[in-house]
């Protein structure tokens, strides 16, 4: 069974952007071995020389085969292709826990891994990114959505804790109306603070983000507070329960 594995996973990482590089570098910190990771562009390889010290870099099908945890942390449009060529060339194993960080996918764009024999699972952090070692501090506190088969629920939960952060359940009919509001957020909070920056520079006010951060960061926090009440989301747990690395291990 699933939740019996070790608690010490074989990580391996495709995709050393901006997400990639800071969860698996603290699923690291965790405790998790991390065997490899994907980088393609000079940047993702710089990122992954300062974020994950010592990690080889390798080809995807080689992470794939020498990892329990495979992360995917995947542009949208990359990322069902990729699951399905890989199952295509017979890489995915029984077995192997296979997660991916997309706000607006649920399990099935894994489904061809899960045919395989894979275990899927939709892990979504509920922040912006850096890829810098800020994100680490950042982490701790942070929501992530996290959909997945009843039964390896718990080990996406235990996943999220081990990084700091705190799981709240989000139904596999309902990933992309999540993943909506997570667009609307950033891309309305960035759209209006750039339309404002550029309107005070007009006039002449230096430093205009400077002149914008408590204002727009208190209209924010109090914008939050007043849907900020009542229970937690339905399946969420306060970490009680997962506060040891996943299966119990040291």
């Amino acid at each position: 069974m699933p939740a019996e594995r070790a608690g010490r996973l074989g990580v391996g990482t495709i995709g050393a952007g901006r997400v990639g590089a800071v969860l698996a570098a603290a699923l690291g910190g965790a405790g998790h071995a991390l065997t490899g990771v994907a980088a393609v562009s000079d940047e993702s390889r710089e990122r992954a020389a300062v974020m994950l010290p010592g990690v080889p870099v390798l080809e995807v099908p080689v992470i794939v085969e020498r990892s329990e945890l495979v992360l995917l942390a995947l542009p949208d449009d990359e990322l069902e292709g990729l699951v399905a060529g890989l199952a295509d060339a017979g890489v995915w194993q029984p077995g192997q826990l296979v997660l991916h960080t997309s706000a607006g996918f649920g399990t099935s764009v894994l489904e061809p891994a899960r045919r395989a024999g894979a275990i899927p699972l939709a892990v979504h952090p509920a922040m912006t990114f850096t890829g810098t070692s800020i994100d680490l501090a950042r982490l701790p506190g942070t929501w992530f959505a996290v959909t997945a088969p009843s039964p390896v629920l718990p080990i996406g939960q235990a996943l999220v804790v081990e990084m700091g952060g705190e799981p709240f359940i989000v139904a596999e009919a309902d990933r992309a109306a999540y993943g909506d509001a997570v667009d609307t957020v950033v891309s309305f909070s960035s759209a209006i603070v750039d339309q404002a920056s550029t309107q005070l520079d007009a006039i002449g006010v230096p430093r205009p983000g400077a002149v914008l951060a408590a204002l727009a960061r208190s209209a924010v926090e109090n914008a939050l507070a007043r849907h900020d009440r009542g229970p937690l989301p339905d399946g969420t747990i306060d970490g009680a329960g997962f506060d040891r690395p996943l299966g119990g291990g040291a």
